[in-house]
């Protein structure tokens, strides 16, 4: 967990006087932000259930083909939705930037925050409201996260007994289904371009309760969203499971970990600067474990794997360079 600085304070009272009166918000404040890449057939289908929910909703694609930018041409008739057309992938982190700032530039006050996959209930972001509205300290909230059940998943007890205002407050929470407070991204800054994809959201976070923020969850599920390419597998009494992410997604979570463990470091007391190493590198042997034992494409998601941990300690970051 990240203390509260000095600076934090002095952006906060700041925040407080241009949030004093905001103290009710409605879904008329909130612009959808939707990142693309190659999105599948479905979507449009999934963007039914945001288009009943949002009434503004800017889509980014990140360099898609032919047949994904003729669909996104179809929806952007619809004259609630606009695209912002990239000719490459410029790394989700940049997308969202480039949403977030046609959001504030159209006077949103918040935004709501998807993934291309992600199937969400018909009451997200009435859930979400209503955990923003029970939540005591409104003027330091950064980022409300949904709550989310696996894909493949239907509703549980579990769910069903969460009371709908009902949050709890965490170090971080995933980028899709979040609501995120546009004065507070003013102050904290943009999410970081150089990460590219993954952990993005985390560093967010960290860098927002660094300068005393808060960011919540709702303790009801809210959409059904899947962490990669999720299998299950036996191993022996054991039910184990992996995400199956391809070689580019496992270099840019072990690098982008390892500079966040590395950069967290830095801010400890003596003696505990060097741990990320450890911590680091625990987590790709725990990788490189699982794509071993349950993946396919073992050498260049393994390769992937080290290269990432090895730039991530000499700190290059942007898109994952690879040789000739």
């Amino acid at each position: 967990m990240i203390p509260n600085s000095h600076r934090g304070r002095s952006e906060l009272s700041a925040l407080r006087a241009d949030s004093a009166a905001a103290t009710v918000l409605a879904a008329t404040d909130i612009c959808g932000v939707l990142v693309t890449y190659h999105p599948d057939a479905e979507l449009p289908r999934r963007l039914t259930a945001m288009r009943r929910q949002l009434d503004a909703l800017v889509i980014v694609d990140n360099g898609s083909g032919s047949t994904a930018l003729a669909m996104l041409r179809e929806l952007a008739a619809d004259p609630a939705i606009e695209v912002v057309y990239e000719s490459e992938n410029r790394g989700v982190a940049t997308a969202l930037n480039i949403g977030l700032a046609r959001a504030a530039a159209r006077g949103f006050a918040w935004a709501l925050l998807l993934d291309q996959d992600s199937r969400i209930d018909e009451d997200l972001l009435a859930g979400l409201l209503s955990v923003y509205h029970a939540f005591p300290d409104r003027e330091r909230l950064a980022v409300v996260g949904a709550g989310f059940r696996d894909f493949r998943e239907e509703p549980d007890a579990t769910e069903h007994g969460a009371a709908p205002d009902s949050w709890e407050e965490l170090d971080y929470v995933i980028t899709s289904g979040s609501l995120i407070s546009l004065a507070a991204f003013a102050r904290v800054g943009a999410f970081r371009e150089d990460f590219f994809i993954d952990y993005v959201d985390t560093e967010y976070c960290w860098r927002a309760r660094a300068l005393g923020f808060r960011i919540i969850k709702t303790r009801k599920q809210l959409m059904s969203h899947a962490i990669g390419k999720p299998s299950r597998h036996r191993l022996l009494w054991m039910t184990k499971w992996t995400t199956n992410h391809p070689p580019d997604r496992r270099y840019y979570i072990a690098r982008n970990f390892t500079i966040l463990t590395r950069e967290q470091g830095r801010n400890r007391p003596r003696g505990f600067a060097g741990r990320w190493v450890f911590k680091s590198l625990g987590l790709v042997f725990k990788l490189a474990k699982r794509v071993l034992l349950y993946e396919d494409h073992r050498p260049e998601k393994l390769f992937a794997l080290a290269q990432g941990w090895y730039h991530g300690a000499r700190g290059i970051t942007g898109p994952r360079r690879r040789a000739p």
